[in-house]
């Protein structure tokens, strides 16, 4: 199991962790930020493959910011990806 540990950049949420198993994750957790919106993305990405999580959050923005929290756990995930 690989813990990726991420700050994420232009977003209201201040850290991620993130635990990997073999492409899979197994848990996400968000300090700062909208606690509901996060604690539901982090649960509905339990058991997802990384790919398909950065598939499908990666360019997500909020406002408009050029980024969203959703984008930034894309991006924390790209980094166990290399």
């Amino acid at each position: 199991m690989e813990t990726i540990q991420y700050r994420p950049k232009g977003v209201c949420s201040q850290y991620m962790e993130i635990e990997v198993d073999h492409g899979v994750i197994q848990s996400c957790r968000v300090t700062g930020g909208c606690s509901g919106n996060l604690q539901g993305i982090s649960s509905l990405i339990k058991g997802m493959p990384v790919d398909e999580a950065i598939s499908r959050m990666e360019g997500i923005r909020c406002g408009m910011k050029s980024t969203s929290c959703p984008d930034q756990l894309a991006q924390a995930l790209k980094t166990y990806r290399g």
